[in-house]
């Protein structure tokens, strides 16, 4: 059976079935990977995407990626499920270093406008607000795991919450299901921040969010652990742009996309294809979970030093000079096909086991 975990392995895939068009005999003696993202300039097309409860993998949690993204003039998009407090983690960010903020709206709207307001007034500069998650999918690893944190109830309403179900559903009990296109006006009214929409998966909502004034979409599955056979965020924005395009759209708002980005390859594919920026999640998580901020610092000098070299092999010495000819996407017309063996995504995830039962003793 196809479980989300084959969709969170496919979202690394997609990229798989796009290739370079090389250009040779360009000047690329000098890389600039630099770009704008919301109004910010950023030295590098990527940043660190929203993840919930750090501080499972690492006793600091979300501080840790502050302070491994200041070093390399990241962003930093800040969860509302992060083990760390929201001002812990504004905190730790140092001079100028641009955070964003990802929201989960609170069926209280009074709680929800407060948590925009003190966010805009400790500095951050983007409102990413999900929209792919009416309800939690069922994630069911996570619901077999115990989970005790006291921390979980992170926008109040009592400890009435059932941590016997994994993490996902004991932190996620005051979400609106209710959230509408309707509901983008009042955003607009109580922030000046940019608004985003976290979690857009087709064309048609990316036009309307376009209609609706939003600011930018990110084209995202949740990291593969909503809605079983979601496609990719690359896959969607091989067909988003296009449609932009063609509508005259394509400065009207930004794009952004994530999950299964592992290399500088599927960074550079995503802005070939015409992404304003790439969301990580995961790679640094693990950075983090296993070796710290070192690690963390370590996965973005990687992505860095990736990004320098294979931009110079595809012939683009700029992120200006990425655009769609430096691509054959043929194989995103085919569907979803067998592709190698991705053992990076595979170990992702223990495999789920059945109990084993002793053997009867032989005669």
């Amino acid at each position: 059976m196809l479980t989300y975990t084959q969709t969170m392995r496919e979202n690394h895939a997609a990229f798989h079935k796009i290739w370079f068009r090389p250009r040779i005999l360009v000047d690329v003696e000098h890389i600039d990977m630099s770009t704008t993202m919301l109004g910010t300039k950023c030295s590098i097309p990527f940043y660190v995407t929203a993840t919930a409860l750090g501080k499972l993998g690492h006793p600091e949690g979300e501080v840790v990626l502050t302070k491994a993204a200041h070093r390399h003039n990241v962003v930093q998009m800040i969860p509302t499920l992060a083990s760390c407090s929201f001002d812990e983690i504004v905190d730790a960010k140092q001079g100028d270093q641009v955070q964003w903020l990802q929201l989960y709206v609170n069926k209280d709207r009074e709680i929800t406008r407060k948590i925009v307001e003190h966010a805009e007034k400790r500095g951050c500069k983007g409102l990413f607000i999900t929209v792919d998650a009416p309800q939690l999918g069922r994630r069911e690893k996570d619901m077999r795991s115990k989970f005790s944190d006291p921390g979980s109830n992170v926008q109040g309403g009592g400890d009435d919450i059932d941590r016997t179900q994994g993490a996902a559903r004991a932190i996620s009990s005051f979400i609106d299901p209710a959230l509408s296109w309707k509901d983008i006006p009042w955003f607009k009214s109580i922030t000046r921040m940019p608004i985003v929409l976290k979690g857009v998966q087709c064309v048609e909502d990316v036009l309307r969010a376009v209609e609706a004034g939003c600011d930018g979409v990110v084209l995202s599955n949740h990291g593969g652990r909503q809605l079983e056979t979601a496609r990719s965020g690359i896959e969607v924005l091989a067909e988003v742009m296009p449609a932009l395009r063609e509508r005259g759209w394509e400065k009207r708002i930004e794009v952004f996309v994530d999950g299964g980005v592992r290399r500088a390859t599927d960074i550079l594919k995503a802005l070939c294809l015409g992404a304003t920026g790439i969301g990580i999640g995961r790679p640094f998580l693990y950075a983090m979970s296993a070796y710290g901020i070192d690690g963390v610092d370590r996965a973005m000098q990687l992505l860095r030093d990736e990004m320098e070299m294979n931009m110079r092999l595809i012939g683009a010495p700029s992120v200006a000079d990425l655009n769609p000819s430096l691509l054959d996407t043929r194989g995103l017309l085919g569907g979803h096909s067998v592709v190698p063996s991705d053992t990076l995504g595979l170990g992702a995830y223990d495999p789920l086991e059945a109990p084993r039962f002793n053997e009867k003793p032989k005669l």
